[in-house]
């Protein structure tokens, strides 16, 4: 298989992302991405075309491939792609395969510039080979989506079943149940971050990559040690911590993993389990709770203030039997997508570095 060097900027031109705020609509349907993905819906495109979408600050390495029209925001980059010598998916492919973090030239905020990106070196074949690759790995690629999808639709029935029960009182006959009362977050949740430790990218970097390391939004990194093991919410602290419509940012995570000092770190108590309070937090608007100007922030303080209906312990274990299963098929999907990724990552470098030559394939 041959293959031939561009500069990037042969390849794509760079554009800035811009600001959202006039764009935004809560009944947009283009989709507004972040560095951590999607954050909101537009009432408008910024571009149309198929696109690869590069962090500009704070997330450089983790580009997003979107297909349809979508608008970006401005600590993004994204891609206006010379099609004539690149597929769009497959420049995605390069992309991810390459550590952006060597073209980082920020000290406190990882960042990239375009001048950096644009004498950026790829090595390509040529696309009829790139077809062939984007072939064997899309299946892949396509059962992630779809295990994503079916993940996504499980959630929402779930948080359908809980307005239903915890704030329609459907099952009630439209009545809070007498043994229920308004308490506050306190009283259901137990916090852990006085067990958090934070690592500097310095740290990390001599570190195996084993278990994931979590900030506020997203995974930041993988880690040779973990702090915790099992099933918890993550709540972010400081950064971003409230989506547009000022709902919390919330991960829902498992197994052995470290978190640093940007997300509390929660589980429940009085009858509350992870996934009772991961429905509800995604429910609950914190808008009014979150402080600070320059940098966002909820406060353990104010988390532990916010007013709720607190069940009584037999509804909550009556609605927690039900939910159980679907987040226990969430957690297996999960667990499907991490070791399809794992096959796409390992067998992704060897197709495109022609150590598994395609152009002997014939289909």
């Amino acid at each position: 298989m041959k293959f031939k060097s561009y500069r990037m900027d042969e390849l794509a031109i760079i554009k800035y992302g811009k600001n959202q705020k006039k764009v935004i609509s809560k009944d947009g349907n283009i989709p507004i991405f972040g560095t951590g993905g999607l954050i909101g819906y537009a009432n408008k495109a910024l571009y149309a075309k198929p696109s690869v979408l590069i962090g500009r600050k704070g997330t450089i390495d983790r580009p997003i491939f979107v297909t349809e029209p979508f608008w970006t925001v401005d600590t993004l980059f994204y891609t206006i792609i010379n099609e004539d010598l690149i597929l769009p998916q497959y420049l995605y492919y390069l992309i991810s395969n390459t550590d952006l973090k060597l073209l980082n030239e920020g000290t406190t905020i990882p960042s990239l510039r375009t001048e950096t990106l644009n004498r950026l070196i790829l090595n390509i074949p040529k696309l009829t080979d790139q077809r062939k690759i984007v072939s064997l790995i899309q299946p892949i690629e396509n059962k992630i989506q779809s295990n994503n999808k079916i993940n996504k639709n499980l959630f929402e029935q779930a948080q359908v079943l809980f307005q239903s029960w915890f704030c329609n009182f459907d099952p009630y006959d439209g009545v809070m149940p007498s043994d229920w009362h308004y308490g506050t977050v306190s009283e259901i949740i137990e916090l852990h971050d006085s067990k958090r430790i934070p690592l500097s990218s310095r740290e990390r970097a001599d570190l195996d990559h084993i278990y994931p390391y979590y900030g506020a939004t997203s995974i930041l990194d993988y880690v040779d040690r973990f702090l915790f093991d099992g099933i918890y919410l993550l709540l972010g602290e400081d950064g971003t911590v409230v989506d547009n419509q000022g709902f919390p940012i919330l991960q829902y995570v498992e197994g052995k993993f470290w978190v640093n000092n940007h997300a509390h770190i929660i589980t429940g108590k009085n009858g509350y389990s992870v996934e009772t309070l991961y429905l509800l937090f995604s429910l609950t608007n914190v808008q009014s709770i979150v402080t600070g100007a320059v940098q966002p922030k909820i406060s353990q303080q104010n988390l532990n203030r916010v007013q709720v209906i607190v069940p009584s312990k037999t509804e909550l274990a009556k609605f927690d039997e039900i939910i159980q299963p679907m987040f226990s098929e969430i957690r297996n999907l999960r667990l499907q997508n991490d070791r399809l990724s794992s096959l796409r990552n390992e067998l992704l470098p060897k197709l495109m570095s022609g150590d598994i030559d395609v152009s002997v394939l014939d289909f």
